[in-house]
C-alpha cells in the first residue's frame, strides 16, 4: 500500500510558494501585529462624514489599504492551513487570522453606518463635488442600496465583533474534514490495499475503472461519512439557522433574499435557473446513464457509477508540464496579455500539486493582493487533471486582470459572476484538445470530459443549489435541520433527477457532507449561472473570433465594477431570459447524442 506523505516529506517543487505573500512566518507576524495597530488609520474619520466628501474619501482609501493588507494576511493563513489541515501551527495561524478580521470588521463598521446616516441626498451629492470620489462610486451605491436593512450601529459592531464566531460552521466543517475524518483502506479486484482519503475518493477512486476498487471505496467513503452526519448536520443546521435570523432582524423577506441580494441576482433569475435546468436535463443525464450501464456491464447503477469512465482502457495522461503547454495553447485565443499570466502561473509555483495528509480536498484558486493566485489541486498526471486545472487559471486570470486594471474594492465581482471566467476557460482548453486530435477515441473521451464539466456544473452544483433552495425554505418555516432533515430531502431531490435510472442509497443520501460550498452562502447555484455564461460566451468567440474576444477581455477587466447581470451582458449573454440557458441545456444533449453515437450502441 502506497504510503500518504507529511506536508514535511512533499517536494517543494509540487507546493505553492508562500514567500511571494511573505518571506517568512515572522514577517506574517509583524504584518499582523501591524494591521491591528493600524486601525486607527481608519476610524480617526469616525463622526466626520459631514465635514465634506473629501473626509469620506480619505476614509475609504484608508479603509482599503488597511482591507488589502489584512486580506495578504488572512490568505497566508488560510493557504498554510489548506495545504496541512493537521498541523496545530496552522490551526493556531488561521485563528489568529480569523479573529484579526472580526477586529476590522467590527472597528471598521462604522463607514457604513455613518455614511447613511447622513441626511438624504447626502452621497449622491459627494460623489458629483469630488471627483475622486467616483473610485467608490460602487460600493457607495451598494451601501445605499443595503440601508433600508442597517440595523442600529451598536448592533451592526456587536455583530460585526461576533463574524468569527458567525463564521465558525465554515470553520468546523473544513477543519473536522482536514484534520479529524479518516477512511478504512480498500482493496481492488486483485486484492491489492490502497489508502483511503476525502481527496483521492473524489479525485481518484471516484472515476476509477476497477469496479471493485471503485465501490469498496465508496462503502469506505460512506461509512466514513456517517461516523459525522449529526456532527455536519448540527454545523449546517447551525448555518442555516444564522441566515434565517439575520434575515428576519434586517427586514428581508426571507434568508435566500438576503443571500441573492448580496450578490445583486433577482430571485426570478435564480428560480429560473433551478426550474429550467433541472427539468431540461434531466432527460439527456438519464440516457447517460443508460448508457454507462450498459457500456460498463454493470448489474446495477450505483451512485459511484456515475462518474465512472466508459472507455476505461483509454485514460490520456498527462505530465503538469505537457498540461501546461497544452493550456496555454487552448487559451491563446484570449491574446498574449492574458496567456503571458497563465504561462508564468505555471512556471513560479502558484499552484499546489501534492497529495498529502491534511490536505484540503478539490480545487480553488484564491487570488492575493499584491501576490498573485494561488490553485490548489491534487495532481494524478490525468488529461482530466489538465482540464481541472484550466478551469482554477480561469479564477486566476481574471483575478490578475481585475486587480490590474481595477482598485482593490472594485476587483471582485458577486458570486453570480465567479464561475464564468474559469468555466469557459475548460471549454476553451477542451476544445483546442479536440482541434488537434482526429483519433475518433480521442474525440469521443473529449466530448465525455465535457460531459462531465456540464454533470459537475449543470447537475451536482445544482443538485447542491436545489438542496439548500429547498432547506431554506423548510428553515423558514421553523423545521429544525438535522441529519436525517437533510439526508431526506438530499435523496428525494436525487431520486426525482435520475428517475430510477440511478439507485439513490444511503452514500448518495449523504452528499450534503461533501461540499464546503454550503457555508458560503448560495454558492452551488452559481456554478450553473457560470457555465451558462461561458457556453455562450466559448460560442461567439468561435463564430465571431476577436469581437467576442475583446469583449471578453473587457469583463475580466472590469474586475466588479458592474452587478453580474451586467457584467454578463457586456459579454452578450442576457441572463434575464431563458434562452441562453436553453441553450446550454441542447448543447449537453448534442453531447449525449454523439457519446451515444460513439459507442454504437440504442439507449
Amino acid at each position: 500500500m502506497q504510503k500518504r506523505l507529511h506536508r514535511s516529506e512533499v517536494p517543494p517543487h509540487l507546493t505553492w510558494n508562500l514567500d511571494d505573500i511573505f518571506p517568512s512566518v515572522d514577517a506574517w507576524e509583524t504584518e499582523l501585529a501591524s494591521v491591528a495597530q493600524d486601525i486607527p488609520t481608519v476610524t480617526k474619520y469616525k463622526g466626520r462624514f459631514a465635514e465634506g466628501p473629501s473626509v469620506l474619501y480619505e476614509c475609504l482609501e484608508a479603509a482599503e489599504a488597511l482591507e488589502r493588507r489584512l486580506r495578504r494576511v488572512v490568505s497566508y493563513a488560510s493557504l498554510k492551513q489548506s495545504g496541512d489541515g493537521t498541523d496545530p501551527a496552522n490551526q493556531a495561524a488561521m485563528g489568529r487570522a480569523s479573529a484579526l478580521a472580526a477586529k476590522v470588521q467590527a472597528e471598521l463598521s462604522f463607514i457604513r453606518s455613518e455614511a447613511l446616516a447622513l441626511p438624504d441626498g447626502t452621497l449622491e451629492r459627494y460623489l458629483k463635488e469630488h471627483a475622486p470620489l467616483k473610485d467608490f462610486e460602487r460600493m457607495i451605491g451598494k451601501m445605499v442600496k443595503e440601508k433600508p436593512h442597517l440595523l442600529h450601529p451598536e448592533t451592526e459592531v456587536a455583530l460585526a465583533s461576533l463574524s468569527e464566531v458567525l463564521t465558525s460552521p465554515s470553520l468546523i466543517y473544513n477543519r473536522s474534514k482536514a484534520a479529524d475524518m479518516t477512511f478504512e483502506p480498500v482493496l481492488d479486484k486483485n486484492g491489492v490495499s490502497h489508502p483511503m482519503s476525502f481527496a483521492l475518493y473524489e479525485e481518484t477512486y471516484e472515476k476509477h475503472p476497477d469496479v471493485v476498487l471503485r465501490r469498496n471505496a465508496y462503502a469506505s467513503f460512506t461509512k466514513g461519512l456517517k461516523a459525522y452526519q449529526n456532527t455536519y448536520g448540527a454545523t449546517w443546521g447551525t448555518e442555516v439557522k444564522k441566515h434565517v435570523v439575520l434575515a428576519k432582524l434586517r427586514g428581508y423577506e426571507s434568508a435566500t433574499h438576503m443571500l441573492l441580494d448580496a450578490q445583486e441576482v433577482d430571485i426570478d433569475v435564480y428560480n429560473r435557473l433551478h426550474d429550467i435546468i433541472l427539468k431540461e436535463i434531466a432527460p439527456h443525464m438519464r440516457r447517460y446513464a443508460r448508457l454507462r450501464k450498459q457500456v460498463l456491464g454493470l448489474d446495477k447503477m450505483l451512485y459511484c457509477d456515475i462518474e465512472a469512465p466508459l472507455d476505461p482502457d483509454f485514460s490520456p495522461k498527462t505530465t503538469f508540464e505537457e498540461a501546461a503547454e497544452l493550456i496555454v495553447k487552448g487559451l491563446s485565443v484570449l491574446g498574449p496579455e492574458y496567456t503571458e499570466i497563465i504561462a508564468k502561473g505555471m512556471k513560479s509555483r502558484w499552484i499546489d500539486l501534492a497529495d498529502n495528509i491534511g490536505k484540503s480536498t478539490g480545487a480553488f484558486c484564491n487570488t492575493v493582493p499584491g501576490a498573485h493566485p494561488y490553485i490548489l489541486v491534487t495532481w494524478q498526471d490525468s488529461m482530466r487533471n489538465a482540464l481541472v486545472l484550466s478551469h482554477e487559471l480561469g479564477h486566476g486570470g481574471h483575478g490578475v486582470l481585475s486587480q490590474r486594471y481595477q482598485r482593490f474594492y472594485n476587483t471582485r465581482s458577486t458570486m453570480f459572476f465567479t464561475e464564468a471566467p474559469s468555466t469557459i476557460n475548460e471549454l476553451l482548453v477542451g476544445n483546442y484538445i479536440m482541434s488537434q486530435s482526429d483519433d475518433p477515441r480521442m474525440r469521443r473521451w473529449l466530448n465525455m470530459q465535457f460531459l462531465m464539466t456540464y454533470h459537475h456544473n449543470f447537475v451536482r452544483h445544482l443538485i447542491e443549489g436545489e438542496l439548500q433552495r429547498r432547506i431554506y425554505v423548510l428553515a423558514e418555516k421553523g423545521q429544525p435541520i438535522t441529519a436525517s432533515v437533510l439526508s431526506r430531502v438530499q435523496g428525494e431531490i436525487l431520486e426525482e433527477f435520475w428517475g430510477g435510472e440511478v439507485e439513490i442509497d444511503d452514500g448518495a443520501r449523504l452528499t450534503w457532507m461533501r461540499q464546503p460550498h454550503y457555508y458560503m452562502g448560495l454558492y452551488p447555484y452559481s456554478y450553473s449561472a457560470g457555465l451558462t455564461i461561458g457556453t455562450a460566451v466559448a460560442k461567439a468567440i468561435r463564430e465571431e473570433g476577436q469581437p467576442a474576444v475583446d469583449r471578453w477581455l473587457a469583463v475580466l477587466k472590469a474586475g466588479g465594477t458592474k452587478p453580474p447581470i451586467e457584467l454578463a451582458k457586456m459579454a452578450g449573454v442576457d441572463m434575464t431570459k431563458p434562452e441562453p440557458i436553453l441553450e446550454a441545456v441542447a448543447y449537453v444533449g448534442s453531447l449525449v447524442d454523439e457519446v451515444v453515437k460513439g459507442f454504437g450502441v440504442d439507449v
